[in-house]
């Protein structure tokens, strides 16, 4: 029956598991271990688990396990396994799925720790790594090899917003047989279309929408049960990268109300876009579905928002930059996106700082950059103090 639900459902109900009490809300179960009935029963553990048995936490745990199935169930995909981070999602699915003299296709636009994994951790071991403008599906196309293992690519691109055909890129990485494995995070988990174009491999970060109230690190990989039951969990267990409980506990009360936080969030953020495009201080304003973003159509064609972010180019440079960021009385400077507060970050001296000029110029990272995530508040609000800092930028 859980199948047929809607994804708003599932996040509310997937996966849930009682204990003999039958309580509303779930379960926290912070325990590292469990105990056994007799010997035998522990010997039978160790050699085979079901869903539902259990016997280290850093294998897995039942507050663990609904949330894994939840987000599973809200993404389209068959198995889930819940991680300390986003990045420890990122770096445990590429390190599960990789070996020495495989060959990775991944687009250059990325966020600044996937680009250090990939040119810095993965070709220290082997590797071998190709970045590409992943706007260009003739890219894609010339770059995938008969011998290529795995492609790499966000579904919008931090922080530039760019949108990469993804079905066009999922046809032609399985026509060799390699794994498509996409970080989802700027799509949402509510928006996600990763599954409903064949990816193998969606990652989020649940610190952002999944939270989404500034309190908890976590991560989550999503795909088939051989792939996440197979070499994912094996990778991940035996290298520490599991979700704690209290996160996973604090995910599922978070999950109850993402559909309506990220839907408001959305639309605030193309409401911003549509009032700050044509500012007299600013040269561009980037969101996926909006008139003014190059990939509109491609972005329309494949899910029905733009998330919860956009971008905006201000004139004048990093001064004039760093003059409207600290102008901001609502908009809090930070560096985290997805937020129930708005939030404003600087990527050339934030985020994406470690990357040379050169490949900041290539990735479109300016000084004039600004990555604004809408939260919560009045729309209205936003609007006016936005404008008023820009106006104070000039």
């Amino acid at each position: 029956m859980s199948n047929d639900w809607k994804p708003r459902t599932k996040a509310v109900h997937m996966g849930t598991r009682r204990s003999q009490y039958n309580e509303v809300s779930e379960a926290m179960f912070l325990t590292q271990g469990f105990v056994y009935d007799s010997a035998e029963q522990a010997e039978a553990r160790f050699q085979s688990l079901t869903d539902d048995e259990f016997i280290y936490a850093r294998y897995g745990n039942p507050t663990v396990r609904m949330f894994e199935d939840r987000i599973a169930g809200m993404l389209g995909y068959e198995d889930c396994f819940a991680c300390t981070s986003g990045m420890a999602a990122v770096s445990g699915a590429l390190t599960a799925l990789l070996k020495a003299g495989d060959h990775v296709v991944a687009a250059r636009a990325l966020f600044g720790s996937c680009l250090y994994v990939l040119e810095d951790i993965l070709v220290r071991f082997g590797v071998e790594v190709t970045l590409i403008d992943g706007t260009d599906n003739a890219a894609w196309d010339a770059a995938i090899r008969p011998d290529t293992r795995m492609v790499f690519f966000e579904s919008i691109s931090n922080p530039t917003l760019e949108v990469v055909d993804m079905r066009h890129v999922v046809k032609a990485a399985h026509a060799v047989g390699a794994l498509v494995l996409v970080d989802d995070a700027m799509a949402t988990p509510v928006f996600s279309y990763a599954r409903a174009c064949g990816a193998d491999i969606a990652i989020i970060s649940t610190t952002k929408h999944v939270d989404g109230q500034g309190r908890l690190l976590g991560g989550a990989i999503c795909g088939s049960k051989d792939l996440i039951r197979g070499p994912i969990e094996a990778y991940m267990k035996h290298t520490g990268g599991a979700m704690n409980p209290f996160t996973a506990w604090t995910h599922l009360k978070a999950l109850e109300t993402i559909d309506l936080r990220v839907r408001a969030q959305a639309e605030a953020a193309l409401q911003l876009a549509q009032a700050l495009d044509g500012h007299p201080m600013l040269s561009a304003v980037r969101y996926p579905t909006h008139a003014a973003h190059p990939q509109q159509q491609l972005a329309l064609g494949q899910a029905p928002s733009g998330g919860t972010v956009l971008a905006i180019e201000v004139k004048g440079g990093k001064e004039a930059c760093f003059k409207f960021l600290n102008a901001l009385e609502i908009v809090s400077i930070s560096n985290n996106f997805a937020d129930a507060k708005s939030i404003a970050t600087h990527p050339a001296t934030t985020t994406h700082q470690r990357l040379p000029q050169e490949q900041k110029d290539t990735l479109g990272i300016s000084a004039g950059l600004v990555r604004l995530s809408a939260g919560l508040e009045d729309v209205s609000d936003l609007i006016a103090d936005l404008k008023q800092a820009l106006d104070r930028a000039g």
